[in-house]
């Protein structure tokens, strides 16, 4: 039997609870679906205390760069909260430059999900985002395997959650 104390102060944390949180608590704040929240928690996996992401980017919790991120532990309704405003940072994103009130509901989570892991910048002046304006979704969805590189190279990591998007990105188009 595991040493449940030990998980639970560990530096790993369970996306499954941090959601279990969001989904609970900040159920209104948020539009990201169960299904969108479950694709960028995995990918980005979770962890309690501060480490360098693939872009060599100081992250903390379920891929948070934003903010102050101090050198210590956080618990999970720290790392839920700054998980929730980092996804509304996205939401914002792809409903300013993305159309994302109309976007349908997996459409809008697979568009929110790059845009939380590439960020706004890169992603308002895209490709998937000028055909979200103008509801060429099936050439949206289409874009999201091109994101794959991190610094030029191409990711595995990035391989899979991009065609991860991209199945929940088609989902409403059947």
């Amino acid at each position: 039997m595991p040493n449940i104390t030990k998980i639970t102060t560990g530096v790993i944390c369970s996306v499954s609870v941090i959601i279990g949180i969001i989904l609970s608590d900040y159920a209104d704040d948020i539009r990201t679906s169960k299904a969108g929240l479950e694709i960028i928690g995995n990918a980005e996996s979770c962890r309690r205390e501060p480490y360098h992401c693939p872009a060599g980017i100081l992250t903390i919790g379920i891929g948070s760069t934003t903010g102050i991120i101090e050198q210590r532990k956080y618990d999970n309704n720290e790392i839920a909260n700054r998980w929730v405003s980092d996804i509304k940072a996205a939401e914002q994103c792809v409903n300013q430059f993305a159309n994302g009130a109309k976007l349908p509901q997996s459409i809008f989570d697979a568009t929110v999900s790059i845009t939380f892991n590439v960020g706004c910048t890169k992603m308002k002046s895209s490709t998937m985002y000028r055909y979200l304006n103008v509801s060429e979704y099936k050439k949206a969805c289409n874009e999201l395997p091109r994101w794959n590189k991190s610094n030029g190279k191409v990711l595995n990591g990035l391989v899979i959650r991009r065609e991860k998007e991209r199945t929940l990105c088609l989902i409403d188009l059947s």
